[in-house]
């Protein structure tokens, strides 16, 4: 996929436009594969190797990308690639992984969904944006409604799942953050800015997988299937979207994008397991739903001074 670099938008362009639209449902296809990610993990790749299902996710997928691309970083882009690779896979895939063995599903998902309020403070810091406090409630009551459709009375809390959970989140919202400062030198595509940082978090994950985690015994065909599902769809398609998205949509709006993740993964746990979904969780279905939409609107403060 080469995607034509166009201008940047504003940090918060007021206008809905049907560009801005398209962009936005293409941005969201990212989160909505992304929360495949622990059923997949959970029925077809090998138990307790998180390290080596990260880099497996990473390297391969960015060494195609960078073939379909054929193009290298230059000058400062070598390490900017190796950081924002860091942040956004090397370092955050891990995490998930630990969080996700350290807690209930519900509660790892629910700290997750922290990552649009976590990403409203960092644009003040990194970008320089005025705080948001449109956007920064709507994060909120995104948080609240995945809980309410995540959580139940296993919840319960592990200090080192907490840690991990939360250090995820605050990784890879640095990451989407520092994305949007840097945005891709001109003529770089989507893709190849995906596959530099593939590649480096793949890089960076190689020796500590092969180290720690070894590789695991008895990688069948429901496995090598999972590890292509994660490296091709949800890394290497879902990062071009992604890093595409961010450069054409206000940074913020694109992180609330991030809820459909956790909410996707409820609905294909509840299908898997012939459950239905209590009246609670559809209550916080739409909570998050209303906070995902609202949050790519612009606040009527805005509106007011754009009466355009």
């Amino acid at each position: 996929m080469n995607i034509t670099p166009t201008r940047p938008a504003p940090a918060d362009a007021p206008a809905i436009t049907p560009h801005r639209v398209g962009w936005t449902a293409l941005t969201a296809i990212a989160p909505t594969v992304w929360g495949t990610t622990y059923i997949v993990t959970t029925h077809l790749l090998p138990e307790g190797h998180p390290l080596f299902a990260a880099m497996m996710r990473s390297l391969p997928a960015g060494l195609i990308a960078l073939l379909i691309a054929r193009r290298l970083p230059r000058g400062s882009w070598w390490w900017k690639s190796f950081v924002l690779g860091t942040l956004n896979m090397g370092a955050f895939f891990p995490l998930l992984f630990v969080a996700a063995q350290e807690l209930p599903g519900g509660v790892a998902a629910t700290l997750g969904a922290a990552q649009p309020i976590v990403i409203a403070f960092l644009a003040v810091a990194i970008l320089h944006e005025t705080l948001s406090l449109w956007r920064l409630c709507w994060g909120v009551l995104g948080m609240v409604g995945v809980a309410l459709v995540v959580l139940g009375p296993e919840a319960a809390m592990s200090p080192v799942g907490v840690l991990a959970g939360l250090a995820g989140a605050a990784s890879m919202g640095t990451g989407v953050v520092l994305t949007k400062k840097w945005g891709r030198p001109s003529g770089v595509s989507a893709i190849g800015l995906a596959g530099w940082q593939l590649t480096a978090a793949g890089l960076v994950l190689l020796l500590p997988a092969l180290l720690v985690d070894g590789v695991p015994p008895g990688i069948d065909g429901a496995a090598v299937l999972g590890y292509a599902w994660l490296g091709l769809i949800g890394a290497l398609l879902t990062y071009t979207l992604w890093f595409s998205g961010i450069r054409r949509l206000p940074v913020t709006a694109t992180a609330l994008l991030g809820l459909l993740s956790p909410l996707v993964a409820a609905v294909l746990g509840a299908a898997l397991a012939g459950e239905a979904l209590t009246a609670v969780q559809l209550l916080g279905f739409a909570a998050a739903l209303t906070a995902m939409v609202a949050g790519q609107l612009p606040s009527p403060t805005q509106k007011a001074q754009d009466p355009s």
